[in-house]
């Protein structure tokens, strides 16, 4: 069964989610050879305050 972590800067719509799920989804199920039913996709949106790049924080004017 294959498990999909996707984490994400930011928030992302309901409608965002639905549609990267359905082509993650399609991709994974065609390329692994497996059954779309038992491929699970959890999607962790991360506030830009929890995240750093080269030293500051996302949240920090540039």
């Amino acid at each position: 069964m294959p498990y999909i972590n996707i984490r994400v800067a930011g928030k992302l719509s309901k409608s965002q989610k639905a549609e990267i799920c359905a082509g993650v989804t399609e991709v994974v199920a065609r390329v692994a050879r497996k059954p779309e039913s038992t491929i699970l996709i959890f999607i962790d949106e991360v506030d830009h305050e929890n995240i750093a790049s080269a030293g500051k924080l996302l949240s920090e004017p540039v």
